[in-house]
């Protein structure tokens, strides 16, 4: 166990000293050549659960300490044990130990002690430390405090559950190419393998379980793809149809520009501005066995790739604070500032100014985000609106079969236990 925490704490040192966890995870591993796969495994798994519960994480430990530790490593690597004590399922004794023993091969020669110290004392004031730990909102959600304030203020009714759903762990759901197979087919495939699944959406299928994605039947074939449930409307509300010109922006790493192309026999130029993210792109797109045109440019700016020919459908999948898929991303909480927000509907509204000018009149421009801030999504909508006469946005209504299980408002999606929080406007050019 101790090889798992010190993979952790140098993983989770890495994100609070300001890296993405998925950068991060694969550095930490890479120090210790000696780990099993099974150490690695957990060290993701806890990796993951103490930066989910990082806020209140925190707030435990700043009773414990007499001063803030100077040195980061220790610090994550108390944080990573008492993650375990608090939400883990193994044995307090076992965790101290092999806390105090990855503590002996830090550089600073009073960690040892220090950590034993610190945890046995957390394990003999938990009770009373307990309720003034949670007087405090970042330590009753884990979120930023900023973070739970906006979302109290722009969703009076839901805030609490959202951010409780963001603390959950996701669903693994797949989108079933409907090329291929349909979807009742390939729950039944899935029952003959042994894997139980529920069929949720006109293509989404929800594993009881998540897998590797090798082991998922039918993935390397082409027949299904990883897919969050809410991620899968793009098509049906772009009311797409064969032969149209459609633009996937910002499109990496694929799964709409798939979808897109499952759905319907379309003349499809997908567009990144990272030749290396156009890589996976294209390998999803192979998988497939579907064709698109790649192109390398900056959805804010059409030089260097607009041919000058419009397009009959546009899909804006734009870069946002992903505040909506949090819980497959537990380091955005901790990563992103208030601040952020600002820049990124800065940066939003540039790709939305720019793209608009491609679309031919009557065509249809579908507006993403994977965010549940309103400056991100309808303020965004309603300030393009007001500087374009010639836009008017059409309602947003998911397929009727998915309704029992999506909560949508004015194009917000309410994250779920079954799906992630995404937004969508749909805008005509009249």
């Amino acid at each position: 166990m101790y090889i798992a925490q010190q993979i952790s704490a140098n993983a989770v040192h890495q994100v609070l000293s300001g890296k993405n966890l998925t950068l991060a995870l694969p550095l930490a591993q890479q120090r210790f050549t000696q780990a099993t796969p099974q150490q690695r495994g957990a060290a993701a798994d806890l990796s993951y659960g103490t930066l989910r519960f990082y806020g209140e994480l925190e707030i435990y430990l700043n009773q414990l300490l007499d001063k803030p530790l100077a040195d980061g490593h220790v610090h994550a690597l108390l944080l990573v044990a008492l993650y375990q004590l608090l939400h883990d399922k193994a044995d307090d004794f076992t965790v101290v130990n092999q806390a105090v023993k990855a503590a002996s091969y830090a550089k600073p020669k009073w960690a040892k002690g220090l950590v034993n110290g610190v945890l046995r004392n957390f394990l003999r004031q938990q009770t009373a430390l307990m309720p003034k730990v949670m007087q405090h909102e970042v330590a009753q959600y884990a979120y930023p405090q900023w973070w739970i304030n906006k979302l109290k203020q722009q969703y009076p009714q839901d805030w609490q559950a959202m951010l409780q759903v963001g603390n959950m762990h996701p669903p693994m759901t797949l989108r079933v190419n409907r090329r291929k197979i349909t979807t009742q087919d390939y729950v039944q495939l899935l029952d003959r393998h042994g894997i139980q699944a529920q069929q949720i959406g006109s293509f989404a299928v929800r594993l009881d379980r998540p897998m590797a994605v090798g082991d998922i039947p039918g993935f390397n074939e082409g027949v299904v793809s990883v897919q969050d449930y809410g991620a899968q409307l793009a098509p049906h509300l772009l009311d797409i149809s064969a032969d149209m010109r459609v633009l996937d922006a910002c499109c990496a790493p694929g799964g709409k520009t798939g979808h897109v192309l499952e759905f319907a026999d379309v003349q499809l130029t997908a567009l990144d501005n990272d030749a290396s993210r156009l890589d996976r792109v294209a390998s999803n797109l192979q998988r497939l066995s579907l064709n698109a045109t790649l192109k390398v440019g900056d959805a804010a700016n059409a030089k260097g790739w607009f041919d000058g020919q419009l397009f009959d459908r546009i899909l804006a999948d734009v870069p946002c604070s992903a505040s909506g898929i949090v819980r497959r991303h537990v380091d955005i909480k901790w990563l992103r500032r208030e601040a952020d927000i600002v820049s990124f509907a800065q940066q939003q509204s540039a790709i939305l100014l720019n793209l608009w000018q491609m679309l031919a009149k009557g065509g249809k421009l579908l507006y993403v985000t994977c965010s549940v801030f309103d400056e991100e999504n309808q303020q965004q909508i309603d300030a393009f609106l007001r500087q374009h006469v010639d836009a008017k946005q059409l309602s947003v209504r998911v397929e009727s079969n998915l309704d029992e299980h999506m909560r949508c408002l004015n194009g917000q999606l309410i994250p779920s236990p079954l799906h992630d929080g995404l937004f969508y406007a749909l805008l005509q050019k009249i």
